[in-house]
């Protein structure tokens, strides 16, 4: 298996990959996996335009023969794998399968060689291995964390983490343990965030704490290879004592708005009243009122109590006087006088006569 062929990877290729001696196995002045990347502006990673990159390699970085002794083994490798071919025989099978969401990173002497892509994979067996890296987005818990925020409040939050590992090579051969380091990050990054924030705040903000937790963790995150796709904040956990405060005050908030609506519409119905007892306290409307309701009582056949106004019984005692009695002198009255209340006058005269 010849050393120098391309990747199935999309690769930039090197300036120096064709100029490079090939005594040089490493160039000391290319950039190391584990170097600080450049400050940048973080941006928000694109589903449409996500890309696995996998580390680019140089000619002279790649793995020497080492000689007779690699020869041998790459020869025996050859040999073993063709016999591990046939079915039933005990040498191992060359042949290894990478499944689709995965990319496999071969090393030859314990030094990266290629990577590969999912389907069947022929390795050797004496020289070379298979790492599988999983590149699916995946979710990782941080645990039950205990804080303690600005004013001196203890609670307990529950999240966890999303994250797809971008570059295969970083992440495999740039960290040791990727979960663990991405779970301590994100509590570290938890308590400082909450720490920093007052109860209330903690209660109503719970997107913006996620947001901004997932903007820190991100920017290391991204120096090991991989892409935080955001962090979810399960439950927000309280003391007795805290959560029964925090519903006293949210029933003390309710009742005051319901006082400050019931005020307004105590104000809105004065001043309904008031417009009413204006347009109702008018000379006219009065005296409908009162023929009304002497009508009213003229209808029941039960004895009744008649109040009569001082000025309306006046007028009837000057009727009757100067007339003889009878219905002919109420005609004679309704023509003597003008207006709405002559009219009205004349009307309570006649329920008078008739009862």
């Amino acid at each position: 298996m010849s050393h120098n062929g391309p990747d199935r990877k999309d690769r930039v290729p090197s300036p120096t990959e064709s100029s490079s001696s090939r005594g040089n196995v490493v160039d000391h002045h290319a950039a190391n996996v584990t170097d600080d990347v450049p400050a940048a502006p973080r941006r928000v990673p694109d589903p449409n335009k996500h890309m696995i990159v996998v580390q680019p390699l140089k000619r002279a970085e790649m793995q020497v023969t080492h000689g007779l002794y690699g020869s041998l083994l790459q020869g025996l490798g050859s040999i073993v794998g063709i016999c591990g071919m046939i079915p039933c025989c005990p040498f191992p099978n060359p042949f290894r399968e990478v499944q689709q969401g995965s990319v496999g990173l071969v090393s030859r002497f314990g030094q990266f060689y290629k990577s590969v892509d999912p389907g069947l994979v022929q390795v050797n067996v004496c020289t070379e291995s298979l790492r599988i890296v999983d590149v699916k987005i995946q979710i990782s818990p941080i645990g039950r964390q205990s804080v303690i925020t600005r004013d001196n409040v203890n609670v307990e939050i529950d999240s966890v983490i999303y994250f797809q590992i971008c570059n295969p090579y970083r992440s495999a051969f740039g960290i040791t343990d990727l979960r663990q380091a991405l779970i301590e990050r994100a509590q570290t990054t938890l308590r400082h965030v909450v720490g920093a924030r007052a109860v209330q705040s903690v209660v109503t903000e719970r997107e913006a704490i996620a947001f901004e937790i997932a903007e820190i963790v991100g920017d290391v995150a991204d120096k090991w290879g991989v892409a935080i796709e955001g962090i979810l904040i399960k439950d927000i956990i309280f003391s007795p004592e805290v959560s029964a405060s925090l519903s006293s005050a949210a029933q003390q908030k309710r009742l005051g708005e319901s006082k400050v609506i019931a005020a307004r519409a105590e104000v809105d119905s004065a001043r309904l009243m008031r417009q009413a007892a204006d347009i109702l306290a008018s000379p006219a409307a009065m005296q409908i009122r009162q023929l009304e309701a002497l009508q009213a009582m003229a209808k029941s056949g039960n004895s009744k109590v008649i109040f009569v106004p001082m000025q309306l019984q006046s007028d009837v005692v000057g009727q009757l006087a100067s007339g003889s009695g009878g219905g002919s002198n109420f005609g004679s009255a309704i023509q003597s006088e003008s207006g709405e209340g002559a009219v009205n006058r004349a009307g309570l005269l006649n329920s008078m006569a008739n009862m």
